[in-house]
This record gives C-alpha cells, structure tokens and sequence, in this order.
C-alpha cells in the first residue's frame, strides 16, 4: 500500500516534526508513507472573496501536480464525512482488497481547498466541525492511518 499525504505549507513547529517522524517510522511495516509539502500561497491577512480564490486556485494546481493519474484521492474537508477509526481502516481495506493500492490524502491550506480539489477527490473526510491547524491535522491524521493499519491487522495499539 502506497500513501501520500500532500499537504499546504512547511511544518516549522519541532514537536509536530517529531510526532510525524514518529507515526513514518511506525507505519513502515504497513505501508509506504510519502508526506509532499507545497508551498502555500503568500496572501495578505484580509483578502477579497475574488483574491481568496486565486490563492485557493494557485495552492490547488500544485496539489494536483502531486496526485498520481491512478490514486484514491481523499480531501480533508469540514463538510466531508466523519468516520469512526474502525470505518476508516474498514474503508482503506475494501481499497487494498479491490486493487487501489495508492490512496492520496489532500490537507489544505488556511483558506481552504479549492473546487478543482474537490472535484479530483473520490471522497470527503471530516475529522471534525470544528477548524484545526493545516500542520497539526498533519500529526492526527497520519496517527489514524496508523491506528487503521492496527485495527486491520487486529494488532493492539501502543500505549
């Protein structure tokens, strides 16, 4: 199983780079773990609706240059799905039992994903209603996908 994580925007903070080199290094048994930052777009703090698109839509095509033509693509969005760690790890086997074996999760950037994103995705995930850190969702997301892989292997989780 292959899996990308792209995501907007460089991880600065040590303790987030710490905790993901934690999960790449655990999840090595499971499956390859590739993590694509690129870059975000430099906005000033107030933005026009207009201007807000144009930097969703610049950060959107080098997201999409970084999706292969045969992933699984799914999108971090608020009004995506929310799933239990069980119905995700359920949903990452039924793609490995029927032949997706590359699945690409998309984290956006501070505004947002934009409409060509959405509609490359397979699928929406909501982790939750409420609005995290592009760099923290980083961490718990790789996190589930470890807790997946255990749950699907009926491996107990770490302490």
């Amino acid at each position: 199983m292959n899996i990308t994580i792209v995501t907007v925007g460089k991880i600065k903070d040590k303790y987030l780079k710490m905790g993901l080199a934690e999960f790449e290094k655990r999840l090595k048994p499971y499956a390859k773990m590739n993590v694509v930052e690129v870059a975000d777009e430099k906005a000033p703090e107030s933005l026009s609706q207009a201007d807000m698109e144009i930097v969703k839509e610049k950060e959107a095509q080098r997201i999409l240059a970084k999706i292969g033509a045969d992933a699984h693509v799914i999108a971090l969005a608020i009004e995506g799905k929310m799933k239990t760690s069980e119905q995700l790890a359920a949903d990452i086997e039924s793609l490995m039992t029927y032949g997706k074996s590359k699945i690409c999760f998309v984290i956006g950037g501070s505004l947002g994903l934009h409409e060509s994103v959405y509609k490359r995705a397979n699928e929406l995930l909501s982790f939750s209603k409420m609005t995290f850190p592009h760099q923290l969702m980083k961490l718990i997301l790789m996190e589930q996908v470890y807790r997946a892989f255990k749950i699907m292997k009926n491996e107990p989780y770490h302490k």
